[in-house]
C-alpha cells in the first residue's frame, strides 16, 4: 500500500503531484507500478513520471535499477513476521510460511524478486531486509536447541518448500474454464489415456486445487519429517507439538 503522500494518478486526471522524495517513497511506488504493470515495464524514467521527479533526483536513493529491485523486494520481506522468541518453533515457522504465501498471492509480480533473483546473488551481497528474516529464523531455532548448522538446514527446508509451493500455486492454470467437466477443464483429454491412466485420473483432484490446504499439507509432511531427523543439541525453552490436520489443512479435534 501506498503512502497518502503518493498518488501515480492526479484526481483531474492530469500528471501526479510532486512531493517530498523519499527511499520509502520511491520503493512504495515502485511496488504499486510492479503490482500492476509487472517488473518488465519499471524503468528509473517510468517511475520519476509517477513520482513527479527528474528520472535523475532517483539515483540518490538507488544507483541503478537492481538496487531499486532490491530495494523492492525488501519492502515486502519487511512484512513477513518472524518471531524469534516463539516457545514452539514449529508453529512460528508454519505462521512465517502462511504469511509468505499470503505476500506472495498480494504480490505476485514480486515473487521472482524474493524466489529467483536471490539465486543469482551472493549471501552477503543481497540487500540486509532479505537476510532478516533468515537471522529470525536461524534465532528461533537456535533458541529452540538445534546447532546452527541444522538450523540452516531446517531453514533451507522450508523455503524450498515455500518457494516451489507460491511458484506452482501462482501457474496453475486453467485450460478451458467454461468447462464443466474437470478432464476438459484442464486439457487433460489431450493426453494419451494408455500413457496417462494415473494422470488423467487426477483431473478432479487437480481441478479441486486449493492452495491453502495445499501448503498445510506440505507443511504437516515436511515439520514432521524436520522433527524426526533433527534432534536438538540442548532442550529449548518450549514444546513442539504438530497438530493433526484433514485434507483440507483443518486440525483434527482429539477424539
Amino acid at each position: 500500500m501506498l503512502p497518502p503522500s503518493v498518488s501515480l494518478t492526479a484526481e483531474d486526471g492530469g500528471p501526479p503531484a510532486r512531493g517530498r522524495l523519499s527511499r520509502e517513497r520511491m520503493l512504495a511506488c515502485a511496488l504499486e507500478i510492479i503490482d500492476r504493470e509487472g517488473i518488465e515495464k519499471m524503468s528509473m524514467r517510468h517511475l520519476a513520471r509517477a513520482l513527479g521527479h527528474d528520472p535523475m533526483s532517483l539515483y540518490r536513493y538507488a544507483p541503478n535499477k537492481a538496487a531499486l529491485l532490491d530495494g523492492v523486494a525488501e519492502t515486502v520481506l519487511n512484512e513477513l513476521a518472524v518471531d524469534p522468541n516463539d516457545p514452539d518453533w514449529a508453529a512460528q515457522l508454519r505462521s512465517v510460511a502462511r504469511h509468505y504465501r499470503r505476500l506472495a498471492l498480494a504480490h505476485p509480480h514480486v515473487v521472482p524478486l524474493l524466489v529467483t533473483r536471490p539465486m543469482a546473488t551472493p549471501l552477503a551481497l543481497r540487500p540486509l531486509g532479505a537476510l532478516r528474516p533468515l537471522e529470525a529464523i536461524l534465532t528461533l531455532l537456535t533458541r529452540a536447541g538445534y546447532s546452527a548448522d541444522d538450523a540452516l538446514h531446517i531453514y533451507r527446508a522450508l523455503f524450498g518448500l515455500l518457494h516451489g509451493h507460491v511458484l506452482n500455486e501462482l501457474q496453475e492454470l486453467v485450460d478451458n474454464p467454461d468447462e464443466t467437466d474437470d478432464l476438459l477443464r484442464l486439457g487433460l483429454h489431450r493426453l494419451p489415456i494408455t500413457e496417462f491412466p494415473l494422470l488423467r485420473g487426477l483431473a478432479t483432484t487437480l481441478a479441486s486445487y486449493d492452495g491453502a490446504a495445499e501448503l498445510e499439507r506440505g507443511l504437516d509432511i515436511l515439520l514432521t519429517g524436520l522433527t524426526a531427523t533433527f534432534t536438538p543439541t540442548r532442550p529449548g525453552p518450549g514444546t513442539t507439538n504438530i497438530p493433526d490436520r484433514d485434507q483440507n489443512g483443518r486440525s483434527r479435534s482429539p477424539q
